[in-house]
């Protein structure tokens, strides 16, 4: 299993109290995201931000990482490999929780793309629900052809869920955005979203100031 690491940004305020950890997405790593965190820490000024790499070398973009490879042969293909990337995530969440002597309740997850599905798959399992879960550009994976009951019956937690995708989004389409909603729906996952607008497979302005203050709205309601 392997072991995660990546760029960190300090509370502003100089004592955490949550934890904010971004994912990111097919071909980049962890510097791709963490500049949002500096967007959010006057939003979010208890909070210390981590943008893990992912643990692979990425198949198609040797300079970047992979939660898990896409070579769109098996229809499978994400559904095994937000499986086999959940436990070194998990483990990466639970020693960074416990590095900053915070509960498990004080997490929330940012996710881009691919980084939206591993933090839609792990987050939805965690033992203790995080406070949020913030996905852009990004699907709920499902295992295809397996019945809703026995999906169903693997979430453990039902942490409240934003959303935002772009209507032009040409790698990911819309159309997952309206699958997750009915998925999480369905699942009693109280979830919220966002269209963008004019955006393709990115995050603009609006999707950014939406999910940093989902997370204030959020980490105030466990306080």
């Amino acid at each position: 299993m392997a072991d995660l690491d990546g760029p960190r940004l300090e509370p502003i305020s100089g004592h955490a109290r949550q934890l904010v950890v971004f994912l990111h997405g097919y071909g980049a790593d962890g510097n791709d995201l963490i500049d949002i965190g500096k967007a959010w820490q006057g939003l979010l000024p208890d909070a210390a931000f981590v943008s893990p790499h992912a643990p692979n070398p990425c198949g198609q973009s040797p300079m970047g990482r992979e939660w898990f490879p896409l070579t769109f042969r098996n229809p499978n293909e994400r559904w095994l490999g937000v499986n086999a990337a959940a436990p070194s995530l998990n483990a990466f969440l639970d020693a960074e929780l416990s590095r900053r002597n915070l509960p498990a309740s004080a997490l929330a997850l940012v996710g881009f793309s691919q980084g939206t599905m591993m933090s839609l798959h792990v987050g939805l399992r965690r033992a203790v629900a995080p406070a949020a879960i913030v996905g852009y550009s990004g699907m709920l994976v499902m295992p295809e052809n397996a019945s809703f009951e026995a999906f169903a019956a693997e979430v453990t937690s039902k942490p409240p869920v934003l959303l935002v995708h772009g209507d032009q989004d040409q790698v990911v389409p819309i159309q997952a955005l309206m699958h997750a909603g009915q998925g999480l729906g369905a699942l009693e996952v109280p979830v919220q979203w966002h269209i963008s607008q004019g955006i393709g497979h990115g995050i603009d302005q609006d999707g950014l100031r939406l999910g940093g203050q989902f997370l204030a709205q959020q980490f105030a309601a466990r306080t």
